[in-house]
């Protein structure tokens, strides 16, 4: 997998509300209802993350998780991570997640 340049990733970061570039990553804070809704999401995404055969880096916090992509074997974006980000935003939005971009 090729590595994105960063004025690709910026139109990319356009598709995926809610997400913003941390260096050579792609990173998002989902707040939900409680621990349990937060637990939730991880195992929805962690099956999609198995699907795609590319794995977050989530950090839980009570009800918020952190999910940050990058491609560590490109050394930095790709699509993949776009995608990831996609799936990620689909699976919070069916779950009336609340969304803060993580700082």
């Amino acid at each position: 997998m090729e590595q994105i340049q960063a004025e690709r990733a910026l139109v990319l970061l356009g598709e995926v509300p809610g997400w913003a570039l941390e260096g050579a990553s792609v990173r998002r804070q989902f707040v939900f209802e409680g621990f349990a809704d937060a637990i939730a999401f991880v195992v929805r995404l962690g099956f999609q993350a198995e699907v795609a055969d590319h794995h977050p880096d989530l950090l839980i916090s009570y009800k918020r998780v952190t999910v940050t992509f990058t491609t560590h074997s490109a050394g930095g974006l790709t699509n993949k991570d776009f995608e990831g980000a996609k799936t990620a935003n689909r699976i919070a939005d069916a779950m009336g997640a609340a969304a803060r971009v993580s700082r």
